[in-house]
């Protein structure tokens, strides 16, 4: 059997070889992006992890004295259980999540060949569930459905049908087995079959074959690569963008959408790639991209100090002084002052027992 033929089939198509493949001559890449937010950004449940946050006391959501939500483990699963005056309304078991957790959990659940959202989502700022984001604060939801748009960015693929509905609809399915969760090697690096084939029958050849290498990017195409995900909700898409290649030209998936949030305050939420742009030390810069800032096969997130030493990179003197600011600061977090968090426009939730919404802080990429 030759290299081709011990490939496992890949639901993308014939040039994709599956980020397992990759294992064998990238173990330490594979290991470390597992685990980074790129990587476990969507999931099947795993009640094992859904446990770790189960708490018998924090594990019903009231909406007022009639409605509530319960986090219930049953037989089959664990469930979100709404109940109307202490009868059983409705109940949905977890079957998919979304999001690294670093700042939230958020759940759908399976109806035939649809995906629906669970009405609460899990908020490590809180430790605890609140309403999902974008849903009504008095009562609880389960129709609000997600689709193959929602995997363009919390995964590598899917596939979808869409039947039409109506004169002017059309209804989308999607296909569970077809799902490729997070975002894997090939969806940054391009189908790789042909490259693995290749090293694989030529193991002394050290030099990459067939596959995007990022150093061999123009600038534009290196931050179009991440602009697939991080350009913002301002942009309508023009096809999918499971079929972006390194390389490719993000204007020709997507065109600017006015009919939404906009203008030329950009909010904090997915617009990092925009933001950066839009900094001065992007303009002043030949060669910033987001890698100058970013590794991304690692996990540093959240460490201030690593990425405060990415700026002293390009900023050995500051002009800070010693009266505002300490030298020990300068060298640990340029971060909070310079890429605050700010709350978006675009996503907030609801906590029980609380009538104003509490806001979703994000990290600004417009380095101030």
């Amino acid at each position: 059997m030759n290299t081709d033929d011990a490939l496992p089939k890949d639901q993308r198509g014939e040039d994709y070889a599956g980020a397992k493949a990759c294992m064998k001559c990238h173990q330490d890449f594979y290991a470390s992006y597992a685990h980074s937010a790129h990587g476990s950004t969507s999931r099947p449940i795993v009640n094992a992890e859904l446990l770790a946050i189960f708490d018998k006391d924090s594990n019903t959501f009231h909406y007022d004295e009639q409605r509530k939500v319960m986090i219930e483990q049953r037989k089959n699963g664990i469930f979100q259980t709404a109940y109307l005056d202490g009868k059983q309304d409705h109940s949905e078991r977890f079957d998919i999540v979304f999001g690294s957790g670093e700042k939230a959990y958020t759940y759908g659940y399976w109806k035939g060949k649809k995906l629906y959202e669970l009405p609460l989502s899990y908020f490590s700022a809180i430790q605890n569930w609140a309403i999902s984001p974008g849903f009504p604060g008095n009562n609880y939801h389960y129709e609000r459905g997600i689709t193959s748009r929602c995997f363009e960015c919390h995964g590598s693929y899917v596939e979808k049908k869409l039947t039409q509905n109506s004169a002017f609809s059309q209804v989308e399915e999607m296909e569970k087995g077809s799902i490729i969760y997070g975002i894997d090697c090939e969806r940054c690096h391009g189908p790789a079959k042909a490259h693995v084939v290749f090293h694989t029958e030529n193991p002394d050849e050290k030099s990459a074959k067939f596959i995007a290498v990022f150093k061999s990017l123009t600038r534009k195409q290196k931050m179009d690569a991440c602009g697939v995900c991080h350009s913002g909700n301002t942009l309508m898409s023009q096809k999918s963008v499971f079929s972006f290649k390194p390389g490719d030209n993000l204007d020709d998936f997507y065109v600017q959408d006015f009919r939404g949030f906009g203008g030329a305050e950009l909010d904090v939420h997915g617009n990092q790639s925009t933001m950066l742009q839009s900094s001065a030390c992007y303009v002043k810069s030949s060669a910033m991209t987001c890698q100058s800032c970013h590794q991304t096969h690692e996990n540093i997130k959240g460490n201030l100090s690593a990425y405060s030493q990415k700026c002293m990179g390009c900023h050995q003197s500051v002009a800070h002084s010693k009266n505002t600011l300490s030298k020990g600061m300068l060298t640990a977090n340029c971060i909070d002052c310079h890429m605050p968090k700010v709350a978006s426009k675009l996503i907030s939730f609801k906590q029980a027992g609380r009538d104003k919404v509490s806001p979703y802080p994000l990290r600004s990429h417009r380095i101030a």
